[in-house]
């Protein structure tokens, strides 16, 4: 297929999850539901995952980047704008400079 990636959203089979990596032969992305951030890193360090998507806390946090490496309060989604057509949800959450 000549894929450039496998994305996973993990429901909590590792074994299988370690089955995609160790058979798939470019990047795997595993999302995992209810990660803290502290655990971002964990599949990467189990050799699970090439990547970590950062998923819900990307969407509520427009500097995700900065509020990590100063392991600054990270704002809560909004689900009642996630893909809803309009800028709320998306140009609204304020950034460290902001807060």
């Amino acid at each position: 297929m000549n894929l450039a990636y496998l994305h996973v959203h993990h429901v909590g089979d590792d074994e299988l999850l370690r089955s995609f990596r160790e058979a798939w032969p470019t990047a795997v992305l595993v999302l995992r539901y209810g990660r803290t951030r502290e655990q971002i890193a964990d599949d990467i360090d189990a050799d699970l995952a090439g990547i970590a998507p950062l998923g819900r806390f990307a969407l509520a946090n427009p500097d995700v980047v900065d509020r990590l490496r100063a392991n600054a309060q990270l704002n809560e989604v909004d689900l009642r704008t996630v893909y809803g057509g309009d800028a709320a949800g998306y140009t609204d959450y304020p950034t460290l400079a902001h807060v």
